[in-house]
Parts: structure tokens; sequence; C-alpha cells
């Protein structure tokens, strides 16, 4: 019995210090900020998607377009800031816009997209598929892309900042093989 006793004044003691309810939990967020935060990542998601299809239709104003005013594109062709400057670097790599392409393609999958109010952070991952000697489809790049969004005044998105950083092959590897396949 009186181990009970010293027990239960143990425990009365621990109730007075420790915080009414356990440790203190932030109320629900409401159905609205629950339905504006799953339509913020589904309209990332799509700018994500909208990159790579734009980007294999060669419709380089509206892939530029997917850029903030200030945002930068990093990769193997070193840091481009600004659309026009985005747009001019598709023109130099993949040639004129709007000219057909059957020579190649981008798959864009595994996007893990963190939201926090006007800002977001996204990583994806990406494959580069180009035309084989046979005519079939060779992977050729993969990397990840680790991108910062800003939400805009009209409410959409767009990128602030995209690095894409290959894996395989190496940057350097990849330089090899574009330019064997040029003859530069």
């Amino acid at each position: 019995m009186k181990y009970r006793a010293g027990g239960a004044a143990l425990l009365a003691g621990l109730m007075l210090i420790a915080p009414a309810g356990g440790a203190a939990q932030e109320a629900p967020a409401s159905i609205e900020t629950r339905l504006q935060r799953v339509e913020d990542e589904l309209a990332i998601r799509r700018v994500l998607v909208d990159y790579a299809a734009t980007l294999d239709a060669r419709d380089y104003a509206a892939y530029a377009a997917l850029f903030t005013p200030d945002g930068e594109w990093t990769g193997g062709g070193g840091t481009h800031k600004g659309p026009a400057a985005i747009e001019a670097l598709l023109a130099k790599v993949l040639g004129p816009a709007g000219a057909p392409n059957s020579a190649d393609f981008h798959i864009i999958s595994n996007p893990q997209v963190n939201v926090r109010g006007d800002r977001a952070t996204a990583t994806s991952r990406y494959l580069f598929v180009m035309r084989g000697k046979d005519g079939r489809p060779e992977p050729s790049l993969a990397g990840i892309y680790t991108d910062e969004l800003a939400r805009q005044a009209d409410g959409g998105w767009k990128i602030r900042r995209r690095i894409a950083a290959d894996i395989m092959p190496s940057r350097e590897e990849w330089a090899r093989i574009i330019a064997e396949r040029t003859g530069q």
C-alpha cells in the first residue's frame, strides 16, 4: 500500500508540471487552407510538366514564360538569367524555335513539392531520351532538377531558379558525347 501511495503522489506531481493535454498542438488547418495547398502543389506539378512539353515542342517562348522575369536556369551550359537569355540558350543548343522535333524528348518524374506561402521548392528527376543510330529511343542523360518557385500576382506559379544537375553521364562525359555526335 505504501508503494501505491508514493506512486500516486509521483503521478500527481508529474501532472502538475506537464502541460494540460500533453504537448502543445496546433489547430488543424482549415479546409480552405488545405485546399489551397493542394491547388498550389498541382499548379507547380503542371509547371514541371509544361517545362518538358514546351521544351520538346521547341516552343521556346512558352518555355521561357515559365520563368519569373529574373528567373535563372543553371546547368551544363552555365547560368542564364531572364526569359530572353533562357530563350536564346535554347535556340543555340536545340536550333530554331518551332522546328519539328523527332530527335529527342524529356521525361520528368518523382516530383517532391514543398509549398510555403508564396514560395515553393521542388525536386524532380529527368531523363533525356534521344533517337539512337537505329532510330530507337536511347536514354541519354539523367539527373535532378532543383527548383525554387514563386507565386505570381495572378496566383499562378513560375520558376525563380532551376538547377539541372546531370548524374548519368557526368557533365564532362555528356560534353564528350555531344561533341562526338556533332563532330566538334
